[in-house]
């Protein structure tokens, strides 16, 4: 059981250009959500919902969106780096079985939230460990999971009608896909290489 964990951690993948569109179960999906409700919280705020989004004309308003934004960065790049971008699917928002966004509500569980009074983002972290509850279930489920950051968080609060107090965190592509890639993406298309874990170990104090 323990190897079957340390397996799941290391074959997650961002998915881009491997969903198969094929239906999920809601069980399955049920399954996938009652993991990341399942994360722990600051304060047991829980201060996360989940958006499920099926609907085409919203997904295909969201895509060009995500589309645009990323000229916008291609712009800031030099010659080179342009280039290698180019070669990176960014999203499988069209081609996944659905989207899940993930949201952030620092109101739930206040005013006054305990564990928060001295690190204010400690229910932002809250949210991020759902995202990767929900990411390790997908995996063990074989779904491959995307999560696609070129948007703006207005254009989400307006597209989906989220209050302007509740922050879109994750956008999530999710659905059965065909396998998940030995080697990440950015890897395998030369953006970055992975940095080993003794550069970012440190004892006692930093460096």
């Amino acid at each position: 059981m323990v190897h079957d964990l340390y397996e799941i951690i290391h074959r997650r993948r961002d998915v881009r250009g491997e969903f198969t569109g094929e239906p999920l179960p809601d069980a399955t999906l049920d399954r996938v959500l009652t993991a990341a409700h399942a994360a722990p919280s600051v304060g047991l705020s829980q201060p996360w919902d989940f958006i499920i989004v099926r609907d085409t004309a919203l997904r295909t308003a969201f895509h060009e969106h995500v589309h645009r934004e990323r000229d916008v960065y291609a712009s800031t790049l030099d010659a080179e780096a342009a280039e290698r971008f180019a070669r990176i699917k960014i999203d499988g928002v069209l081609e996944s079985t659905l989207s899940i966004v993930v949201t952030y509500d620092p109101r739930r569980g206040g005013p006054a939230v305990l564990g928060r009074h001295a690190i204010a983002d400690a229910g932002l972290y809250s949210v991020c460990l759902a995202i990767q509850n929900l990411w390790l279930a997908a995996t063990a489920e074989g779904l491959g999971v995307g999560w696609v950051s070129f948007y703006r968080e207005e254009f989400v609060q307006d597209l989906l009608g989220i209050p302007a107090t509740v922050r879109p965190v994750a956008w999530l592509c999710l659905g059965p896909v065909t396998r998940l890639q030995e080697v990440p993406d950015l890897e395998r298309h030369g953006w970055r290489s992975r940095r080993p874990l003794h550069l970012a170990r440190h004892n006692e104090r930093w460096g």
